[in-house]
């Protein structure tokens, strides 16, 4: 999300303290919308009701200036806050002291691969904290588009870091705990405490690919795929979370620009999943402007403009509505209803915030500067690098973790070895202090020598040889490399999928150099083809960091040296490089066919370099299912008995206790994960589909742990063609971690029964 031109430029030009408005005095005072003893929809009604047309349609528009006519200071809607509070048009960092930074947390790719539910609450409750207390000092506003939730199914989209994984149900599990803890809880009591937005609504999942530009892509996507992929996690965060407002995104769907579809935005968002009236949607940012010079939708710029206004978007972020909704105003395109409920929908989520109140009776407006990166998020930003690296390869007399009676001198080579805010990768705030590797290091004890070696892209090879001597003088050499986000961004995809630049070949030196001695590799950014360095017996270890925040380096060296033992598991596929050669970007089909091998986990034919739920530990677990567990369902049990209100989808199949014995001698978390197989429903049948999961913590060795799997019925559904997500009488079978280490059969009888489907267009 960002206007076509630098960021830089936007925060020089629009960053700075917002006024709450004055209800106690002034003009403001004697409107309605101060009084608190009416509904948030009925105050929002009385401010919008005294604008002008012109002060309605200049507050169209995001960097909103207010009518200060009445006393309604401006505002900007647009903050953001993927892993932290985050540097954008709304946010604005002191230079220096107070505010000046701000907790920054791993990328939600990293904490993803953590498969830890309460961790992702508490990173979320303290980035809500955190942005509150710069909001109360006028910092920064309290609308945050975040988070990104758009499944990631391409390995090459370069926004793949801000989602936590190519798995539609792990994703929805995930918006479950964020979003709460976010807005402070389902329901305003009586206050939210942020508006976070579900993003980017729909289809959204590449930028610009050998041409093909996210501005005026038009995604085609079957029914099906739509259901039971593409938008399943903003069902889950509009039904089951209330997020308080959504973002259209750039692309069409199916023909259809996103931001102008009442398909979109008002049947399926509003009708089907319950959008309730007073919550709102937002444009990403320039994406109206999209829907005419780039899709070419409508007959003028006016007609643009008009249609997603009258589709169910309420805010353009960027200049496009309040320059052409007069002209299409005037040509009655559009009415006065359409354009006051713009209004009301989004003043009505800001009196839900409080933002009109007396700050006295409100609890988030007490929080201060004393709240921001206090000893406890710092710890929490540690812990969720710490859960989130993931163990590839660990192997051979060199394998970690590294022994500190005999190795005494590391040397750390590699362009991500001194990384500090590129361990952090996009949508970033200014942390207080970034560990890198090298500091870790020397701080956990070791001498360390360090260099370059080679740049993560380019051809020169001139470093090499200063790397391999200090590979040969040393007890152990660590590489740390990758990816940052020059490889990958937003507005940036990649063609190729394997390690950038010559490093590769520099690894390959520093293996044979090291040759005897522990050589580990450390990959920062996504997924790179790694065949090399598994098939390499002289790189003994392979530790995925992702982009692990502002404690990324202190996480590194605990996980390498064992001071935590690693636990994450790859919430994403690592495909072979020739698999950009075998479907385009462009399509969007899930499934095997003709031209594309399949994508993610469920629908892949071939072989992975590493699977989904890939991860190595320091020791070894058995994982025992109970017996006795039940082998036959009847569909209409399982849909009939319900309690009143639960959406059908979220009904029970039954809780699983599964017993963790820890048989090594290592103290560790583990990740349970539980994926069902079965040939139900329409041909051709995923490989399996991940339908539960827990991480249990700190488990001894010797003992055991018990961690609950609750399945519930719709992650064993699948859509038809008609997007009907279906309960399919047939039989399953239940298999636990990637191994299927253990597993349990059950069949489901009756009649196939419907738990949702999305309305005809």
């Amino acid at each position: 999300m960002a206007y076509r031109a630098s960021l830089a430029v936007l925060l020089a030009g629009s960053a700075y303290a917002r006024d709450f408005p004055n209800c106690q005095s002034g003009p403001l005072a004697s409107n309605q919308v101060c009084n608190t003893t009416l509904d948030p929809w009925s105050r929002a009604t009385a401010l919008v009701a005294a604008f002008t047309n012109a002060e309605k349609i200049s507050n169209s528009w995001d960097n909103s200036p207010g009518v200060s006519r009445i006393g309604l200071p401006a505002y900007e809607w647009w903050q953001e806050a993927l892993h932290g509070l985050a540097r954008s048009r709304g946010v604005q960092f002191a230079t220096s002291g107070n505010y000046s930074y701000a907790t920054s947390f791993p990328q939600p790719i990293t904490m993803g691969a953590a498969f830890d539910m309460p961790l992702i609450s508490s990173v979320a409750t303290v980035t809500s904290t955190e942005a509150r207390a710069f909001s109360n000092v006028g910092r920064c506003g309290l609308n945050f588009w975040t988070p990104n939730i758009n499944t990631f199914r391409d390995p090459r989209w370069g926004r793949g870091q801000e989602v936590p994984s190519e798995d539609p149900y792990h994703m929805s599990q995930y918006v479950m705990q964020l979003i709460p803890a976010l807005q402070g809880g389902l329901k305003a009591e009586p206050y939210y405490k942020l508006v976070a937005t579900c993003k980017h609504y729909a289809g959204y999942d590449m930028e610009n690919w050998k041409g093909n530009k996210r501005y005026a892509f038009d995604a085609k996507i079957t029914m099906q795929d739509l259901q039971d992929y593409y938008l399943q996690p903003f069902r889950t965060c509009v039904r089951d979370t209330n997020v308080q407002s959504i973002m259209c995104s750039y692309n069409a769907v199916n023909g259809v620009p996103t931001c102008a579809d009442p398909w979109l935005l008002q049947k399926v968002l509003r009708e089907h999943y319950g959008f309730s009236e007073d919550r709102w949607v937002t444009a990403d940012c320039d994406a109206l402007q999209n829907v005419w010079t780039d899709h070419h939708y409508g007959a003028s710029a006016a007609a643009a403009a008009a249609a997603s206004i009258n589709a169910g978007t309420d805010l353009d972020c960027g200049q496009f509505w309040p320059q052409n909704l007069p002209s299409a105003y005037n040509s009655k395109m559009f009415n006065d209803t359409v354009l006051n409920r713009s209004l009301i929908r989004r003043y009505a989520s800001m009196v839900r915030l409080g933002w009109f109140d007396p700050p006295a009776q409100q609890p988030y407006r007490q929080l201060s500067w004393a709240d921001v990166a206090k000893p406890d998020a710092k710890a929490l930003a540690l812990l969720a690098a710490q859960e989130g690296l993931v163990l590839l390869k660990n192997e051979g007399a060199g394998k970690l973790p590294l022994s500190k009676t005999t190795v005494k001198r590391v040397a750390v080579v590699g362009p991500l070895a001194t990384a500090t805010t590129q361990m952090q990768g996009n949508y970033y705030g200014i942390a207080q202090s970034i560990s890198t590797v090298v500091d870790a290091f020397k701080a956990a004890g070791f001498e360390v020598t360090n260099t370059q070696g080679a740049a993560l892209t380019g051809t020169s090879t001139s470093g090499f040889s200063a790397a391999v001597n200090l590979a040969k003088s040393a007890d152990a050499t660590v590489y740390v490399g990758g990816m940052d986000t020059s490889i990958e961004a937003e507005d940036k995809d990649r063609e190729q999928i394997t390690w950038p630049g010559v490093q590769l070949s520099l690894i390959q030196q520093l293996a044979a150099a090291a040759s005897g001695k522990p050589f580990i590799v450390v990959q920062m950014g996504t997924m790179v083809d790694s065949s090399a360095l598994v098939a390499e017996k002289n790189v003994n270890a392979l530790l995925w960091a992702g982009y692990p925040g502002q404690d990324g380096g202190k996480a590194v060296v605990s996980v390498l040296t064992g001071d935590k033992a690693p636990a994450g598991r790859l919430p994403i596929t690592q495909y072979p490089g020739d698999y950009v050669n075998q479907v385009p970007m462009t399509d969007m089909n899930l499934r095997p066919a003709t031209g594309n091998p399949g994508r993610t986990y469920k629908w892949y034919s071939k072989t992975p370099v590493f699977p989904f739920g890939h991860g190595l530990q320091y020791t070894s677990f058995n994982v025992t299912l109970p017996a006795g567990l039940p082998t036959t369902f009847a569909t209409a049990d399982l849909t009939g008995n319900g309690t009143t209100g639960t959406p059908a989808d979220l009904l029970p199949l039954t809780s699983i206790p599964v017993s963790v014995t820890n048989t090594g001698n290592v103290t560790s978390d583990y990740v349970l994960l539980a994926f069902v197989k079965g040939e139900y429903g329409p041909t051709p049948y995923p490989n399996k589909s991940l339908v539960a999961f827990t991480r249990l913590h700190d488990i001894k060795p010797g003992e055991s742990a018990t961690g609950t799997l609750d399945v519930k019925i719709g992650s064993l559904a699948r859509s038809d063609a008609s997007g009907a997500q279906t309960l399919w009488p047939a039989k399953y079978k239940l298999v636990l971690d990637i191994d299927d280490r253990a597993s349990w059969d059950f069949e489901i009888t009756g009649t196939a029964t419907v738990l949702d489907k999305l309305p005809p267009k």
